[in-house]
């Protein structure tokens, strides 16, 4: 796990690891307040472009289940067939998973998918923060190297996307 950092738009940062791909992102920082079905809502379309904040404190202790379609055509543990967040924040992953229906650690699904994770954040605080000041603008920047975070394009707003 390396060192990263989330940039929030308005200049406030918070500092965690990584697990999931590496890579640098931008994206609207939002939050989800569902203490189970992260594979739901990392699949769900609405939530493209956006770092998705957990803030239930304990996340990937169930692993992500195989993905399957029922015989009425909708995906039976998700939303869509694969992940929509550009990132996700939770305060603390679970690297040890158990469930009858896993197949895979939520960080190897996240790499899978070229999705970014970060742990270690006190999400309360963000929370607070986004509740108080509204939903803004953010970056996943690594902190051994900050020059990528020049790389990141600037978010410009779910208004700016075809959706």
């Amino acid at each position: 796990m390396r060192d990263v950092t989330l940039i929030l738009g308005d200049g406030s940062c918070f500092r965690g690891k990584s697990f999931g791909y590496e890579k640098p992102v931008a994206g609207e920082v939002v939050f989800n307040t569902a203490m189970t079905g992260y594979p739901e809502s990392l699949t769900d379309p609405s939530y493209a472009g956006q770092l998705m904040t957990l803030t239930y404190p304990l996340v990937g202790n169930y692993g992500v289940p195989l993905f399957s379609i029922e015989s009425n055509g909708l995906a039976t543990f998700m939303e869509s067939e694969k992940i929509h967040a550009e990132a996700l924040i939770v305060s603390d992953y679970s690297q040890e998973y158990s469930h009858w229906n896993a197949t895979e650690s939520l960080a190897n699904w996240l790499k899978r998918e070229h999705v970014p994770g970060i742990t270690g954040i006190d999400t309360r605080e963000l929370t607070k923060v986004l509740r108080e000041h509204g939903v803004m603008s953010g970056r996943i920047v690594f902190d051994d190297r900050p020059e990528e975070a020049k790389e990141i394009p600037s978010y410009e707003g779910i208004n700016s996307e075809d959706t």
